[in-house]
């Protein structure tokens, strides 16, 4: 229950545009694939402010080329914001957010980009 307490406040702070690191918290990635489960962990080390493209996070976990396939396993991200996959970005443009590219998911992730400091 502290840690459920810890997240609430945590999250409001965040969204008051108040720099906070959620590395803290648990996740339960135990029904990831392998791959999966290392797209979501290096998306979490993604830094407050700075983004990454889809190609650059494919190279990062050693798969260079497979920019579709962190594409896909960011989609399945159970846990926005704490694996902060709207820091991710295609490298012509925004990309998609929770598994989808319709102007309201995409609103989204750009405010929480925004949020953050970040241009596009």
């Amino acid at each position: 229950m502290e840690d459920l307490d810890r997240l609430c406040q945590e999250m409001l702070r965040y969204l008051k545009g108040e720099q906070v690191d959620f590395s803290w918290c648990k996740v339960d990635l135990s029904s990831f694939t392998d791959f999966e489960k290392n797209v979501l962990e290096q998306t979490r080390k993604i830094p407050y402010g700075h983004t990454m493209t889809y190609g650059e996070l494919a190279a990062v976990i050693g798969r260079k080329g497979a920019s579709r396939a962190v594409g896909g396993a960011l989609s399945k991200n159970p846990y926005p914001i704490i694996i902060p996959c709207h820091r991710v970005v295609s490298s012509k443009g925004m990309g998609g957010f929770c598994g989808s590219k319709d102007s309201e998911s995409l609103s989204v992730k750009r405010k929480l980009l925004e949020l953050e400091g970040v241009k596009l």
